[in-house]
């Protein structure tokens, strides 16, 4: 179809501007207006972009979809107020705050045959390709995502932040509901924990560690992968992915039936991906991506690692290792 959809966007902070400029020049859509709760920022972004400054009720009233990129304690009434106003919506993850509360949006979009998609930016990205296509199901996952302190993103914990992307992508590869969650985390810089590490059990046998900081001194993105058929470490950054298996690349030397191959991939516009299936799935009816129970899964599996982490903190007051708070 060659119909432009018309889109606003609410919520113009740090990656609500990356959206606006994306939009700004998108093929299939057209920025309508944008929202913030900072009328400075706001008329910057809007500037930017060049569309006008509206209100988040004029954004409903003018638009066929929106996008939500707002702090993550407002998805849940945003979402909400525009699917009830019968408008398609991407909101950035956390989908919600609380399993209730995704439910809730899953509902309203179900029962009003609109596209509720879920902002979980990595199932785009040219690594997650790269990766899935030469994985079997994984047995162990270890993923590592660790990044110098920023003041923003702040208003939630490193789980949320930064640790649930992980989550989405392992959820995704292992396919299988999670058993049993073990963490351990603390906040440093924050009011939130701003570093976590969780150990993670699924119901087919699967197990992954995740450590996410966003403390450390250094920015690092790695994560290795065992299944039946092989190992494979993926070094994000560097755009390089090892796989050992058989019958593949060059010979291991005493491990006839085993070799080694290495390859890359060339970064695309993941955010250009994600809008391009947005748009897609509004106007010619394609599958959604990540959708409303993608990211109640993300969304749940984080709840559950916080929850372990609040049981570990309490068994280490009780110790005396750590102070109460």
């Amino acid at each position: 179809m060659s119909e432009r959809l018309n889109v606003g966007l609410i919520g113009a902070g740090h990656f609500g501007r990356y959206h606006a400029l994306k939009l700004a020049v998108a093929k299939r859509a057209k920025l309508v207006g944008l929202a913030d709760a900072d009328p400075e920022r706001a008329k910057t972004v809007a500037w930017e972009a060049g569309c006008p400054v509206k209100s988040v009720e004029e954004i409903l009233e003018l638009a066929q979809a929106v996008i939500i990129a707002a702090p993550a304690e407002y998805h849940f009434d945003l979402a909400a107020k525009a699917l009830r106003a019968g408008r398609h919506v991407l909101v950035e993850k956390p989908i919600a705050a609380t399993l209730e509360q995704a439910a809730e949006l899953a509902g309203l979009a179900r029962a009003a045959g609109l596209v509720l998609q879920v902002g979980h930016l990595e199932r785009f990205s040219a690594a997650h390709g790269a990766l899935s296509a030469r994985m079997g199901k994984p047995l162990y996952i270890e993923a590592v995502r660790i990044a110098p302190f920023k003041p923003r993103g702040t208003d939630v914990s490193v789980i949320l932040d930064l640790m649930i992307h992980d989550l989405d992508l392992i959820l995704a590869l292992t396919d299988s509901p999670v058993a049993h969650v073990d963490a351990v985390g603390a906040p440093v810089a924050s009011q939130h924990d701003d570093i976590a590490n969780a150990r993670i059990r699924f119901e087919n046998g699967a197990v992954a560690t995740i450590t996410a900081s966003r403390i450390s001194l250094k920015t690092e993105r790695k994560m290795r992968i065992f299944s039946q058929t092989g190992y494979l470490t993926v070094d994000f950054a560097a755009r390089k992915l090892t796989l050992v298996g058989r019958g593949i690349g060059m010979k291991l030397p005493g491990f006839e039936e085993f070799g080694v191959e290495q390859a890359g991939w060339q970064d695309h516009d993941a955010l250009l991906a994600e809008h391009e299936a947005f748009f897609a799935s509004v106007l010619d009816g394609a599958p959604v991506v990540v959708d409303a129970q993608a990211g109640t899964r993300a969304l749940a599996a984080a709840l559950a690692v916080s929850k372990a982490i609040a049981e570990s903190r309490a068994i280490a007051e009780a110790s005396g290792l750590v102070p109460k708070v």
